[in-house]
Order: C-alpha cells, then structure tokens, then sequence
C-alpha cells in the first residue's frame, strides 16, 4: 500500500499521532485534512479549465479567417444606386 510500510508500521504510527494529538483532536485532524486535500482537487480543475480555455483561444488566434466570396464586378443595379447617391455636382 505505501512501499515498504507493513500493517505493524501504520499501527505504530497511528498510535504515535494517537498520543502526540489526543483522541479529541483526531476529528479536528481529519477535518483539516478533508477540506485541505478538497481545496486542492478543486484548484488542479479549475487550472485545467482554464488551460482548456486559453488553448481554445489561441487556437482561434491561429486560426484563418474564413473566406467571404465577393464580387469581382458590380453589378448593373450596383452601378444605378451609385449613380443616383451621389449628389449634383454644382457649377
């Protein structure tokens, strides 16, 4: 489970925290430990979610515009509004 530990080790480690801390603290312990370890998992997906999002937007970035097809010659009617919007010229 963890190396070399055997059984015998984790009991014995056990009872040393057992002593150092008090059976009162133990709770208070695990607590700390919970929320400390819930605290973490939660940075590690919120820094892959925001790794994901700044790919995204580099790759859109990267990316080429797309191509728009425009008319290579005015049409008549073109031509005709054009013809009409500008105005008089006076002499």
């Amino acid at each position: 489970m963890f190396g070399s530990l055997g059984f015998t080790e984790l009991i014995l480690i056990l009872m040393i925290v057992l002593i150092i801390f008090g059976a009162g603290k133990l709770p208070q312990l695990g607590e700390g430990i919970g929320k400390a370890i819930k605290g973490f998992k939660k940075s590690v997906h919120e820094a892959d979610a925001i790794e994901a999002e700044a790919q995204a937007a580099a790759q859109q970035a990267t990316a080429p515009p797309p191509i728009t097809a425009a008319p290579a010659q005015p049409t008549a009617l073109n031509q005709q509004a054009g013809a009409t919007a500008q105005p008089a010229a006076r002499s």
